[in-house]
């Protein structure tokens, strides 16, 4: 039998991950300009099966570089992990970080935009006055 999704340990470990990279960044640890300049949070964490890969979706608050945060965030990686290494001591093997630019927010924002056109109101309006 083939298991689906993410195991309990996965998302354990996926959350401790995420925590302590959380602190990372907010601790202002990480000595780059582009990173220092730009509030980034955190939105989930997804290991791998076996641990060894961490790949942290971010989100930045208000307006930044994106792909610049990211690209700055791999280029410091090695960095960030041993720093996190105190925190998820508990860990066998400390994890690879991958960062990624979690997008999920601009779907939602293109899905609001689009509930909220008028093409959108005008048919809800008909289907409720069919009811």
């Amino acid at each position: 039998m083939k298991h689906k999704g993410p195991s309990q340990r996965q998302l354990r470990v996926g959350e401790e991950v995420k925590h302590v990279i959380a602190q990372i960044l907010q601790r202002g640890k990480i000595n780059d300009p582009i990173i220092g300049k730009t509030l980034v949070s955190v939105s989930e964490v997804q290991m791998s099966p076996d641990l060894k890969i961490a790949t942290c979706y971010i989100a930045l608050l208000g307006d930044g570089d994106k792909e610049g945060v990211v690209k700055a965030l791999n280029n410091h990686s090695r960095f960030i992990r041993g720093e996190a290494s105190d925190g998820l001591r508990q860990m066998r093997t400390m994890p690879e970080f991958r960062f990624r630019l979690d997008t999920s927010f601009d779907n939602f924002s293109k899905i609001d935009a689009i509930l909220k056109s008028p093409e959108v109101a005008r048919d809800l309006r008909n289907n409720h006055d069919e009811d």
